[in-house]
């Protein structure tokens, strides 16, 4: 695939190498697939351990003089309780615009390193960091300033024995919690972790400087336990997860209590108030919500795609799949979709038009499969 308009990580030379199949994603050409194909990169990373390149996300630091005043004027951007983020820990949130809707879904961490008081760490998804950094820029007061890090590189190590490969490199993470962030060093690399991702299984995310991050791949992936993946396992292994998409699960009209990420929105944030669309948002959660995001498990072995129109029992057009696809741990179709509040509920019957046919359908729990998180 040509790849002259698109940007590319540090760790492109290796993909290619590998036999990767290469497609353009948010402006970058990545590895869609390795030759051992999509399935068996999924079920790989769910029985022992994946490397994933993320370096296409994007990494900012928030700088302020003291953690009160820097984690303020982000609470004025997000639903999620900044103040109260304890020092090397790792919270899940969203920028929010003024009707409640998601500009974008993040992450915020914050060191535990007494140097670093006063900063916030954040990961935004790929094609919306410039969207999200226009945004934090226009809107933070001026003793807090944001710092993009276009020269860090992110890999995900993912899997039930990614703590045994990372242990073995730096036996104290092998205690992080889960949403912890420590520093580290991988070989004689300098890491910044967290006990984090985007698949549904235990394992780390490592923040490096670019031009190391060829030799972390190269190290990690030498690991016997350690196969690489792209995104074509990274969306089914979220998908399963029950994990939002952005542009697709999520969008500038979606709240997050319809998106069913009431969760994150803590319980000083619910008093308080004062984050954009913050009426919205404390109705809906007080009042319920018109529609709702459901796990939807088709009959059969079709899978309902994104933009399946769904019906209720009586043929009265309900809602529509945002995410659908085959499901490698399930071992079926899988979907998720908004409804009517009406049709949320667990076990209510739907229809699907799937390619002029109607499929049945159920609403079920999410996760499809549980997730297995260090707790």
């Amino acid at each position: 695939m040509a790849t002259d308009d698109l940007l590319t990580t540090p760790i492109f030379a290796r993909h290619e190498a590998l036999g990767a199949r290469i497609v353009p994603f948010a402006g970058y050409a990545l590895p869609v697939q390795y030759p051992d194909g999509i399935l068996a990169e999924h079920r790989h990373t769910r029985q022992a351990a994946s490397l994933f390149d993320v370096s296409h996300m994007g990494q900012a630091t928030l700088a302020g003089p003291d953690h009160e005043t820097t984690a303020r004027a982000l609470e004025a951007c997000v639903p999620a309780d900044i103040l109260g983020l304890a020092p090397g820990r790792q919270r899940y949130t969203q920028l929010l615009n003024e009707q409640g809707g998601i500009i974008d879904d993040l992450m915020v961490s914050r060191s535990a390193d007494p140097s670093s008081e006063g900063r916030l760490y954040l990961v935004v998804n790929a094609a919306r960091k410039e969207v999200d950094f226009r945004h934090l820029a226009l809107n933070l007061p001026a003793a807090v300033r944001l710092v993009p890090h276009p020269g860090r590189a992110l890999l995900a190590l993912q899997g039930p024995l990614a703590v045994e490969v990372i242990a073995r490199f730096a036996p104290a993470l092998r205690e992080q919690p889960f949403m912890g962030l420590a520093s580290a060093r991988i070989g004689d690399i300098e890491v910044s972790a967290t006990r984090s991702g985007y698949t549904g299984e235990d394992g780390f995310e490592l923040s490096v400087v670019a031009d190391r991050a060829a030799a972390l791949w190269d190290l990690l992936l030498n690991e016997p336990e350690v196969k690489p993946a792209g995104l074509g396992a990274r969306d089914s292994l979220r998908l399963e997860a029950g994990l939002c998409l952005y542009g697709h699960d999520i969008n500038e009209e979606t709240s997050p209590v319809e998106a069913g990420l009431a969760w994150s929105i803590q319980k000083r944030r619910r008093e308080e108030g004062g984050f954009p669309g913050h009426r919205r948002i404390l109705s809906e959660l007080q009042n319920g919500t018109l529609r709702k995001r459901v796990g939807i498990l088709p009959q059969g072995r079709t899978p309902a795609r994104e933009g399946t129109a769904i019906h209720d029992s009586k043929g009265e057009l309900v809602g529509e799949v945002t995410s659908g696809g085959f499901g490698p741990t399930v071992n079926g179709p899988i979907a998720m979709g908004y409804v009517v509040s009406d049709c949320a509920r667990v076990g209510t019957p739907l229809g699907l038009d799937v390619r002029g046919k109607t499929i049945a359908g159920t609403v079920v729990p999410l996760p499809f499969v549980a997730h297995s998180y260090r707790r």
